[in-house]
């Protein structure tokens, strides 16, 4: 069997520094994902979209992180499976999320949000924010088709989720016979790629 050499990854710059994946270094993190999802959000814009159909409610003395940098990070803990907001407290110092935001990652002051930021903002976004943000993921999905597609088809499956314990949301449901959290999936039913959840 021929021998093979993991070859080096190269990423774009963050605050002036080279970023690359070479696998041979210390463990930084358990995860490589904010660093591919950095790369495609850039690509599609998905974050700046959501992030502009928020109205910023916050008064602008106590801001420190802007609106898309706090959805970008949120949309990247859930697309790396912490779905919970409190999952921010052990990842706001996390390298690879700290590059995924473009930010240096040994330097304390550049922390990320925590999970009560989460907590109010998804607290403080009401329902024409959450309208406007579902359609910037309809603009998202148009815009990734090289023509504007001539009919879309919707297909919608929803997914059993056992909870434990007092979590919110959860609800006993006959059908399955448990407490559990119940999302709903929303596939594009002609070529079925997964687009919201």
């Amino acid at each position: 069997m021929p021998e093979s050499t993991p070859k080096q990854l190269r990423f774009p710059p963050v605050a002036g520094f080279s970023v690359r994946g070479d696998f041979d270094g210390v463990a930084m993190s358990s995860d490589f994902g904010p660093m591919i999802l950095r790369g495609v959000d850039r690509r599609i814009g998905l974050t700046e979209r959501l992030s502009a159909a928020i109205d910023d409610w916050r008064h602008p003395s106590y801001i420190t992180r802007p609106m898309r940098e706090l959805i970008a990070q949120r949309v990247f803990q859930i697309a790396c499976a912490y779905e919970d907001g409190n999952d921010a407290k052990a990842l706001r110092r996390d390298a690879l999320f700290k590059l995924g935001l473009e930010r240096k990652t040994l330097d304390a002051t550049t922390d990320l949000a925590s999970g009560p930021t989460f907590s109010r903002l998804e607290n403080g976004v009401g329902a024409r924010g959450l309208y406007r943000m579902a359609q910037a993921f309809v603009d998202t999905f148009i815009a990734s088709d090289p023509k504007t597609p001539q009919v879309i088809v919707l297909d919608m499956d929803h997914s059993e989720d056992a909870t434990h314990g007092q979590q919110e949301f959860a609800f006993y449901n006959h059908h399955y016979g448990n407490h559990c959290d119940l999302p709903l999936f929303l596939f594009e039913g002609l070529s079925g790629s997964r687009q919201d959840r």
